[in-house]
This record gives structure tokens, C-alpha cells and sequence, in this order.
């Protein structure tokens, strides 16, 4: 006998060995809705095959309508590249989204990494000779993507030892990718297109990071500022730099001020529906370089002006400023999100420094 059963609170591996245990063949998972499409591979102790939620419900159906309904599991072999119907990468329902509660003037996430069905070494004890071992397992989670992206951060340091984790996490989401293997915007568990709640910048680009043309640099000072902005009190703040402060001593900015590599803006009456930013790029390419800016401006939402159009560098560590003007096309009391960007583009070499 083949069980169906539903994803849930109670591992799928479990699950597997209680089918196991009652005498069953094999299992079909089907995802739950909030899954949709995101698919986990597990070390299973049978036959085992999971599905979408869609699948599962006309599955479901199948099962309940036919007079003797019957399956069968078999190993099709591993498909790689374009031959494969799913698209890659995608955002699991278990991914955490924005927007950010401690100060929604910074979009969060950052950035997106490697975090479904990773196959990696896996420690095991081998009980009856007490003789460590180390085998391979498939794991998913946050536990998985933090590591890919602290790796590509430590790659990043090796590469350039002079830059600051501030240039390294702009460099990481400045390059980062917004589009599936398919040629379209990344997807979210249900296949529509993943938002910037979910996806931040994209998707990290390992190669891109390591030379990426600007970078947004940030002081340990300018996050002083910050916190005292936020606002945190002078004790608060000096408990986490760790050295006295006076906020009342310091010139505090909001989080829209922070030289952050993403935008977030509010448009409302209260600031006529204006908004303007500033930003400070750092060239860590050629000495010789100039960037032309090229917007999209959020659909239906905002014009967008930069100024000014062009950057242009003689050094390298040269910093230069430019601002971007908001001006809302949709008023009253609308809360919704519009997402857009901006890239700066080499004129001499392919250098893209993206912010959305």
C-alpha cells in the first residue's frame, strides 16, 4: 500500500517510518497550501514521493473517485539544467518576509541565498561501535542559507581585505539577481513572481559580488547616528557599541538617510507626497570609470528623478553623491507597495550596481 499523507508539524521522515512501521510500500507528501510548490527532499526509510499542493489535492481527488485506485513510485534519475520544469531559484513560504518592523525605512530582507533540499556532509554516531562517521543529508532552512551567504561574505573579505562589512553586504546585494532560470522573475512558493518582502535584492551572485563596480560604504559613526535616530537612548546605544554616547551630542539621521544599498519610501500628504534620497557610492572598480544611471521607476506609483545622471571616477576609493527625487502619481490613503530600481552602468566595462 501506497499512504498519501499531508505535509505538516510532524517531520515527513516520521511520518514515513510510522507508514513503514504499519506495513505500507511507500509514501506520496503532498506540500500544504502555504507550501504550494516548494517541493524538500529527505533521507526517507521508504519509497517516497513529494509533492505540490495542486498535485496532492488531484491526487486526493483520484483516490476518493476511483473504484481500486492504484500508484507506483519510480526514479526517473537526476534532471539538471533546462531540461527541468521547475523553475530556479525559489522563494519557500517558510522564507521570512518584509517589510521590517524595527524601522520600515530599510527594506528586509537584504538578499536571498541557497536554502531548499542542500545536500551536504552530515555528522553521525555509529551506535553499536561508537565510531564517528560522516555520511550526507538534505536539509532546508534558514540554517542553510545563513551559511551560504556567510561563506560568499567570507570569500568577499579574502578578496578585499580593505573593505568594510558595510562594502561587502552592498557588494553581495548590489549584484545580486531577480530572475529564474527561466528567464523570469523569481518565483514565491505559489509560482507568482516573488516581491522585494521576499526577495530583497535577488538572489546572490557570487561572482558579480566579488566586483561590483560602487559599493555603499558605511562609518561605524554613521550607524551611531542611526541607532540614535531610531530613536534608541544614550544608554541603549552605548550598550551596543560599546563606548559611551550622548545621543543628544550626535547629529541622528533616520533610516532613509542611512547609506543603505536598497530605497524605502513613504509617500503621503504629510510629505506632499515627496521624497527625496541621498546616497554616497565608493568606486572599487577602474580608476578610470564613469556609471550612467538607468531607472524603473515603481509601476503606477512614483516618478523617480536622479541627479546626477552620470558618475565619473579618476581613482579608485573615489566616492561620489546623488540624490533621487519621489514624486507620488497616487494619492489619499493608499497603503500599497510599489517596488522599482535603479542601476548604474559602466560606460567602459559590464559593471552593474543595482538598488531597488
Amino acid at each position: 500500500m501506497i499512504v498519501l499523507c499531508d505535509d505538516g508539524e510532524i517531520s515527513r521522515v516520521a511520518k514515513g517510518s510510522f507508514v513503514k512501521s504499519a506495513g505500507g510500500a511507500g509514501m506520496i507528501v503532498a506540500s500544504t497550501e502555504s507550501s504550494g510548490y516548494i517541493l524538500r527532499d529527505d533521507v526517507h526509510v521508504l519509497p517516497t514521493s513529494h509533492v505540490s499542493y495542486s498535485d496532492g489535492l488531484a491526487i486526493k481527488t483520484y483516490v476518493v473517485s476511483a473504484a481500486s485506485p492504484t500508484a507506483s513510485i519510480s526514479f526517473g534519475g537526476t534532471v539538471f539544467g533546462a531540461a527541468s520544469t521547475t523553475p530556479a531559484p525559489m522563494v519557500a513560504g517558510f522564507s521570512s518576509r518584509g517589510p521590517n518592523q524595527a524601522d520600515p525605512n530599510i527594506l528586509k530582507p537584504d538578499i536571498v541565498g541557497p536554502g531548499v533540499n542542500i545536500l551536504a556532509a552530515w555528522p553521525s554516531q555509529v551506535e553499536a561501535t561508537n565510531v564517528a562517521s560522516s555520511t550526507f543529508n538534505v536539509i532546508s532552512g534558514t540554517s542553510m542559507s545563513a551559511p551560504h551567504l556567510s561563506g560568499v561574505a567570507a570569500l568577499l573579505r579574502s578578496s578585499h581585505p580593505d573593505w568594510s562589512p558595510a562594502a561587502i553586504k552592498s557588494a553581495m546585494m548590489t549584484t545580486a539577481y531577480a530572475y529564474a532560470n527561466d528567464g523570469k522573475p523569481i518565483p514565491d512558493e505559489s509560482m507568482s513572481p516573488a516581491d522585494y518582502f521576499a526577495t530583497g535584492s535577488g538572489h546572490v551572485n557570487v561572482s558579480g559580488a566579488d566586483n561590483p563596480g560602487l559599493v555603499y560604504d558605511i562609518a561605524p559613526d554613521d550607524y551611531v547616528a542611526y541607532l540614535c535616530g531610531i530613536p534608541y537612548n544614550s544608554t541603549m546605544v552605548s550598550a551596543i557599541v560599546r563606548r559611551r554616547v550622548t545621543c543628544s551630542d550626535v547629529s541622528s539621521i533616520d533610516g532613509t538617510n542611512l547609506n543603505y544599498p536598497s530605497f524605502m519610501v513613504f509617500l503621503t500628504a504629510v510629505n506632499s507626497y515627496t521624497a527625496v534620497v541621498s546616497r554616497t557610492v565608493t568606486n572599487v572598480g577602474a580608476a578610470d570609470s564613469k556609471y550612467t544611471v538607468q531607472v524603473v521607476a515603481p509601476l503606477g506609483a512614483a516618478s523617480v528623478t536622479v541627479k546626477p545622471t552620470t558618475l565619473s571616477f579618476t581613482e579608485v576609493n573615489e566616492k561620489a553623491q546623488y540624490t533621487v527625487t519621489f514624486v507620488g502619481n497616487v494619492t489619499g490613503t493608499s497603503t500599497s507597495y510599489s517596488e522599482g530600481y535603479l542601476t548604474w552602468i559602466s560606460a567602459d566595462v559590464v559593471l552593474l550596481s543595482t538598488v531597488r
